[in-house]
C-alpha cells in the first residue's frame, strides 16, 4: 500500500490551520474571558452576553464576513489573502475565540467563588 503524497499534504495543512486557529483564539480568548470574569468594569454584563451570543455564530456567516473583508473590493483585499491558509486561520480564530473566552469566563468565575 502506497501513501498518496497529495492527501498527506492536505491533511497536514488542515491540521496546521486548525492548530494555529485554536492557538490564536486562545491567545485572544483566555485573557478576554478572564478579564470579563475577574475585572469589574462598566458594560461587563453586556460583554458576557455578547460572548455567549457569539458562541452560536454560524460558520457560514463567519466565512461570508471574512470573504467580504478579504475580497478585492474589501478593506483588506490589497493583502491578497483570499483563499489562502491565512484566511482560513483568521476565520477559525473568529469562530473559536468567543467559545474560548466564554468557557474561560465561566471557569474563572467558578475559581473565584472557590477562592473567596
Amino acid at each position: 500500500m502506497r501513501l498518496d503524497h497529495g492527501l498527506i499534504e492536505i491533511v497536514l495543512l488542515s491540521i496546521r490551520v486548525s492548530l494555529t486557529g485554536v492557538a490564536g483564539a486562545a491567545i485572544i480568548g483566555l485573557p478576554l474571558g478572564a478579564s470579563v470574569a475577574l475585572v469589574h468594569f462598566p458594560g461587563r454584563r453586556t460583554v458576557a452576553i455578547v460572548l455567549s451570543a457569539l458562541m452560536g455564530m454560524p460558520p457560514v456567516v463567519v466565512g461570508l464576513v471574512v470573504y467580504l473583508l478579504l475580497s478585492r473590493s474589501g478593506p483588506f483585499g490589497v493583502f491578497g489573502l483570499l483563499f489562502t491558509p491565512t484566511a482560513m486561520i483568521l476565520a477559525q480564530i473568529v469562530i473559536v475565540t468567543p467559545i474560548v473566552a466564554a468557557l474561560t469566563r465561566q471557569h474563572a468565575m467558578r475559581f473565584q467563588l472557590i477562592v473567596e
